[in-house]
């Protein structure tokens, strides 16, 4: 077994374990920041340093193979970056931050786990995965596509759906009551769990596995902690909404 796949079952382990203890404790940023964290930064400037490695580097790792690189590669680091891109340079700019700050820490934390991902993600479908040529128009392709197209627009709309609420009614939180609001506490995860289940397919890697199942090891707990923090804050809060899986949990 070669060093890569090694790697890939203990990151896979390390998720597991980050799944369990993120039932235990909430990571502090956002709504659930708070003190004994270290040093604090900026919110904004955090959030754009942690994501940073996932444009900045995918697109150094691109062109290091620019020259074995294949319509499908290209594909796929087009979707990629269009995520990113705008979770990097665009979201922190438009969303207010009811809390401004955030501990370096976190950022750090996510800074490295972004750094390691990239590398996965760019190692393992640009070197350990091989495609057909006509892989962009099989059935795996496609119905990875419209999952992973599906998964960004309800992230992004659930996300921008917050961002106007509080320019209407201020800072701080607030219940929203439109799309999938109605159902979940948190659609912007859910969103965010069938964007990368679409990635896993439709690059149908191990990579694209394991980032799917850290995905779940991150965003499940925190879902969880969100559904219970709005239970506890508003007493009005609907009893029908589910966290993170319409009409489950």
């Amino acid at each position: 077994m070669s060093p890569f796949y090694i790697f890939l079952i203990v990151w896979v382990v390390i998720a597991i374990i980050t799944f369990i203890y993120l039932f235990f404790q909430s990571a502090p940023y956002g709504r659930h920041v708070k003190e004994g964290w270290g040093f604090s930064i900026s919110a904004r400037l955090g959030w754009i340093v942690m994501e940073s490695p996932c444009v900045f580097l995918m697109i150094a790792y691109a062109l290091i193979v620019k020259n074995q690189l294949e319509a499908i590669h290209i594909i796929f680091l087009t979707l990629w970056l269009t995520h990113y891109m705008h979770r990097t340079l665009i979201y922190p700019f438009v969303v207010k931050m009811t809390n401004p700050q955030m501990p370096i820490s976190i950022a750090a934390s996510a800074f490295f786990f972004n750094i390691v991902n990239v590398s996965i993600q760019a190692f393992g479908i640009f070197y350990f995965t091989q495609y057909t040529e006509n892989w962009f128009s099989s059935n795996v392709f496609l119905i990875g596509l419209i999952l992973f197209i599906t998964g960004m627009y309800i992230n992004i709309k659930s996300d921008y759906i917050m961002i106007k609420l509080k320019k209407e009614k201020g800072s701080g939180y607030h219940v929203p009551d439109s799309f999938l609001y109605k159902y979940l506490s948190a659609p912007n995860y859910f969103g965010e769990i069938i964007e990368w289940l679409g990635w896993a397919i439709l690059t149908w890697s191990l990579s694209g596995i394991v980032f799917f199942i850290w995905v779940i090891a991150n965003l499940f707990p925190r879902a969880i902690a969100h559904h219970k923090w709005y239970l506890e804050r508003f007493e009005d809060y609907p009893k029908n909404r589910k966290a993170v899986i319409p009409g489950i949990i």
